[in-house]
């Protein structure tokens, strides 16, 4: 049986201010009040268990129900790595208002944005594994061997999010081709792509080059 899941966030803990706009939306969209998963931190910020705890309530055929777009993503990639995760569970998303009110993949032209979203994130994978391809070979052509041994570099750790989390991959093919360590991978992100600490100080330095 398909459901409805209902997600909310607001920016600050300390009560300034509530889900109530949200869940309201929510339940007049149909979503039972005891789907609805919720957070109090910034956009920013990686640990958000209501998230965590949303996804993983979700099963093929349910909807994903939220507010605003904003509401959802910590950032762009952020946002198209979950509508692609969405999509290779066959779940679908509905945004109520916003920009992102367009996005109701039960219509023709949400499914087209859906669509959109999943195109940009194999876009997105295809580059990062060229890109990675070519600094490898351009590594070998000046004799390393699969570049600096046992390094994390940003554009390997966009090609291990994209990869890991998906039930083709395999963690020792993906370490060879990156030229890196299980341990080291596992410091940088976890079993299912998401950032870990080190992972987001490494590409913080790099957006401040």
């Amino acid at each position: 049986m398909t459901a409805l899941i209902g997600y909310a966030r607001v920016s600050k803990a300390d009560g300034s201010q509530v889900h109530d706009l949200q869940r309201d939306a929510l339940a007049q969209a149909g979503v039972d009040a005891n789907n609805v998963y919720e957070d109090a931190a910034s956009g920013k910020k990686e640990d958000r268990p209501g998230l965590t705890a949303c996804m993983k309530a979700l099963r093929r055929g349910d909807t994903l129900v939220v507010w605003k777009l904003d509401r959802l993503g910590r950032d762009l990639r952020h946002l198209v790595n979950l509508v692609d995760d969405l999509t290779q569970r066959h779940i679908g998303l509905k945004v109520l208002a916003g920009e992102g009110a367009s996005i109701d993949t039960s219509t023709a032209n949400g499914r087209l944005v859906f669509g959109i979203f999943a195109a940009l994130a194999e876009f997105e994978r295809a580059l990062i594994i060229e890109r990675t391809k070519a600094g490898l070979a351009a590594a070998r052509a000046r004799g390393r061997n699969g570049g600096a041994p046992f390094k994390m570099t940003p554009a390997k750790l966009r090609l291990a999010q994209a990869a890991m989390g998906k039930p083709e991959t395999k963690v020792a093919d993906l370490c060879a081709e990156l030229g890196i360590t299980r341990q080291t991978l596992y410091r940088f992100v976890d079993p299912k792509g998401a950032l870990r600490t080190d992972g987001e100080r490494l590409l913080m330095r790099k957006a401040k080059k």
